[in-house]
C-alpha cells in the first residue's frame, strides 16, 4: 500500500516572524494530527533577534530530519512561515517533493511594516516558482482573511495563483491568529484531514 498516502505522515508547522510554535492554532492542530496517529513537529525559529533566512534554514535542518522523509511530510505555515515553506519547497524542487503544503496568511514582499520588513527581506530573494510548485507536492491550499490588517488579500492571492492552488477566504479572520481569538483553524483542518487517514482504522498493510 502507498505509504505516502496511507502510512504515517508527518506535519511540520511553521510559525512566522515574532511568532512561537506554542501560539495561535498551532498546538491545537498538532494535537489533532497526533490523535490521528501521525507525527507533528513544531520547530522554533529565532525571531525577531537573530532572524535571517540562513538562521531559519539551520534551525529547520537541526530540528527536522527532512531529507529522509519529504514524501510523507506536509508543511503547514502561517504568515512569514509561508515564505519559508516556499523556500524549503524550492530547495528540493522536483527531485524530492514534499507531500503537500497548507499556507495561511502568506505574503511575498514588503508590507510597509517597519518592525517586520527589514528582518523579513532576505526571505524574498528571487525564486524559481516552477521548482517551488513542484516541491510543494500534490496537495497545496492557501488561506487568507478578507480583513487582514497586516497582509493585503492580494498578497495571498498572488501566491495561490503562482502555485496553481485554491485560495479559501476566511471572512473576518484578520491575520488568522490568536490576536483575534483564533486558536483553532477548522477550515485548514478539514483539508488536512483528507490526507491524515486515522491509522487505527486505515486497514491492513498500513504501517
Amino acid at each position: 500500500m502507498d505509504d505516502t498516502r496511507n502510512g504515517r505522515l508527518r506535519v511540520v508547522i511553521l510559525h512566522g516572524a515574532y511568532g512561537r510554535p506554542d501560539s495561535n492554532w498551532f498546538p491545537w492542530l498538532a494535537e489533532r494530527v497526533r490523535a490521528a496517529g501521525h507525527e507533528a513537529l513544531l520547530p522554533r525559529f529565532p525571531t525577531p533577534q537573530g532572524q535571517s533566512l540562513e538562521a531559519w534554514l539551520d534551525a529547520y535542518d537541526r530540528q527536522v530530519d527532512d531529507a529522509a522523509s519529504r514524501s510523507r511530510t506536509v508543511l503547514v505555515a502561517h504568515s512569514l512561515g509561508v515564505a519559508f515553506a516556499l523556500r524549503l519547497a524550492g530547495r528540493t524542487g522536483t527531485a524530492d517533493p514534499y507531500r503537500g503544503a497548507f499556507l495561511a496568511a502568506g505574503f511575498w514582499g514588503a508590507l510597509d511594516l517597519p518592525d517586520y520588513d527589514p528582518i523579513n527581506a532576505p526571505f524574498f530573494a528571487p525564486l524559481d516558482w516552477q521548482a517551488v510548485r513542484a516541491g510543494c507536492g500534490a496537495d497545496v491550499a492557501c488561506y487568507a482573511a478578507d480583513d487582514d490588517p497586516y497582509v493585503p488579500l492580494q498578497f495571498s492571492r498572488e501566491i495561490a495563483e503562482r502555485l496553481g492552488a485554491p485560495l479559501q477566504i476566511i471572512h473576518g479572520g484578520r491575520h488568522l491568529n490568536a490576536e483575534t481569538g483564533m486558536t483553532t483553524f477548522p477550515e485548514l483542518a478539514v483539508d488536512l484531514d483528507a490526507l491524515l487517514v486515522p491509522l487505527a482504522v486505515a486497514g491492513p498493510g498500513v504501517r
